[in-house]
């Protein structure tokens, strides 16, 4: 985890059962646990701590109705991913306009 305590958002998203949940949430507004469990082949601990490590990173949020934990996205977070992305986006859209243009050249 980094100096204030919140996982890193990268690694949060790297397991393929956190970005299902994470697809999960988006789709609806909130969800209980018990829910989000019947949507994988894992029992309700091992789906909490999938939660655990995404509520550590920001991406979700939790509030207590009664004696039910409901879970929704933050998708805040997910900026860094889309600004790291669209960094290296843009890197290989330079470097093929030139492999273009260099292809270009050589057939003249």
């Amino acid at each position: 985890m980094n100096e204030n305590n919140q996982r890193d958002v990268f690694d949060a998203i790297a397991d393929p059962t956190r970005r299902r949940l994470i697809r999960l949430l988006a789709e609806a507004e909130e969800m209980p646990l018990h829910e989000l469990t019947t949507h994988f082949e894992m029992g309700r601990t091992a789906v909490s701590k999938h939660l655990t490590v995404l509520k550590e990173a920001g991406l979700v949020l939790d509030r207590k109705v009664g004696r039910e934990t409901r879970y929704r996205l933050n998708a805040s977070p997910l900026r860094e991913i889309q600004d790291w992305v669209a960094f290296y986006s843009k890197f290989w859209s330079t470097n093929m306009l030139r492999l273009s243009q260099l292809l270009e050249e050589e057939e003249e």
